[in-house]
């Protein structure tokens, strides 16, 4: 859509998990190295949650990327499954056929068989369960005792868990104690900073440009992140809507105006969400230490009785008006207003050109219905009608001999060429001016003809 207006190769704001694209934020490279330790050092389960959109499928599939031949991997996206079903995935993934109607001795059999066998091959055998916070406690435990398919050195199995951060929260009910315990690696992928944040965003455009990269400035950024979060599914989405914008508005540059209306845009179809949106933070500030006060000590003075003790009134505190949602309906009206003014100017010269094209489709029919041959020039008499018939013995009749002198002083006139000269050039109206920028010089409707 916009990729060859902005010599891009493709779009680099997809929400496609695809591991090119991959920016290498401190909490993401953590999240890897702590995978690859998972992996290297056989560890029994590896839990790695984050929030919604954080990137958690594109790190997965870097890190299954990155691993040799000698791995075999069972995946599952899908874990709204029972533990029956459960044991039935993980072999169909792992390429066993579990059979119709059997028992799940059998199918626990075969696939202990097949996990031993890998491990005789000199092959690491991997289950990868995404959105594991959607298993049930049966299924939970199903996967703990699948882990407990070990040799006397190590397990035959490492099981990945990947999910949302509620996935903790299950791990952590007590009927789960015992897979919690044998819970090796654990790691929780935050949200990116703002500078973070900037350096993705310029990182995928990079990454997808062609010639010389598109480059998004520091003000657009800090918008963006203050709409995201930080979350990196709703940076993609924010910024390939303001690239949107940008080229139906053939901006080949993109500043914060077309930006905020890129995300009101977003935020009036419901794909953000209008709460308050958090502040791009300052940087730090070392303030100076308040001066240290000593304490005045009162002097104590003795009183035949205390005074009695009363209770004090609380305290009302107004709160502030809320004057900030205010401005910012208002701020949300004016934008709306300025929009509908640019839409009324764009709606009026459109009904301009299309009246100067009929204006001049009209011109050259007139041009087109007007008979061949030049003019006769003006002033000139008209023939007289009939022409005078000759007398019977061929000598013309008196009244012709009189009009004869006339007639050839007439066509005596007539073969002179006039000379016309070119008239002086009408001042451009405003709308010529505007057809001539829009169209360019255009060639004459009716050719300049002469005798």
């Amino acid at each position: 859509m916009y990729e060859r207006f902005y010599n891009l190769r493709e779009r680099p704001f997809s929400l496609s998990p695809d591991p090119d694209y991959l920016y290498p934020s401190r909490v993401h490279r953590e999240a890897l190295g702590y995978l690859r330790y998972g992996i290297e050092g056989h560890a029994g389960f590896v839990v790695i949650t984050g929030e919604i959109g954080c990137g958690k499928t594109t790190l997965l599939q870097t890190m299954l990327r990155s691993l040799d031949r000698q791995t075999s991997v069972s995946r599952l996206v899908n874990t709204m499954l029972d533990a029956r079903e459960l044991v039935e995935a993980v072999m169909l993934d792992f390429g066993l056929d579990p059979g119709q109607g059997r028992s799940k001795p059998y199918l626990l059999r075969d696939l202990a068989q097949f996990l031993v066998d890998q491990r005789m091959a000199g092959r690491l055998a991997l289950l990868v369960i995404d959105e594991a916070q959607n298993l049930s406690l049966s299924a939970l435990e199903e996967v703990r005792m699948l882990s407990n398919l070990e040799t006397e050195k190590s397990k035959l199995i490492q099981i990945f868990l990947i999910g949302q951060p509620n996935l903790r929260e299950v791990l952590a009910r007590p009927e789960l104690e015992q897979l919690r315990q044998r819970v090796t690696v654990s790691y929780h992928i935050e949200s990116l900073d703002v500078g973070e944040t900037a350096a993705y965003v310029n990182h995928r455009l990079r990454r997808a440009a062609i010639g010389a990269p598109l480059e998004f400035s520091r003000g657009v950024t800090d918008l963006i992140y203050q709409h995201s979060n930080g979350i990196p599914r709703k940076i993609n989405v924010i910024a390939d809507a303001i690239l949107l914008f940008g080229y139906g508005e053939e901006r080949s540059v993109i500043d914060v105006n077309l930006a905020k209306e890129a995300v009101e845009e977003l935020v009036s179809i419901g794909v953000l969400s209008r709460g308050p949106v958090p502040s791009v933070p300052a940087p730090a500030q070392i303030a100076a230490p308040a001066p240290v006060v000593p304490p005045v000590v009162a002097p104590v003075v003795p009183s035949a009785a205390p005074p009695p003790v009363t209770a004090a009134a609380p305290a009302i505190v107004t709160p502030p008006p809320a004057t900030a949602p205010v401005a910012a309906a208002a701020m949300h009206e004016s934008e709306l207003h300025a929009r509908e003014i640019r839409l009324a100017e764009r709606e009026t010269r459109i009904t301009e050109q299309q009246r100067v094209l009929m204006e001049g489709y009209r011109l050259l029919g007139d041009a087109r219905n007007r008979p061949a041959g030049p003019a006769p020039p003006a002033g000139a008499p008209r023939p007289a009608w009939p022409p005078a018939k000759p007398a019977s013995d061929g000598r013309p009749t008196p009244a012709a001999a009189s009009a004869a002198p006339r007639a050839s002083d007439e066509a005596l006139a007539s073969t002179r060429r006039p000379v016309y000269r070119d008239p002086l050039p009408a001042p451009e109206s405003l709308w010529m001016r505007l057809r001539r920028g829009l169209f360019g010089p255009g060639k004459p409707v009716i050719e300049d003809w002469r005798f």
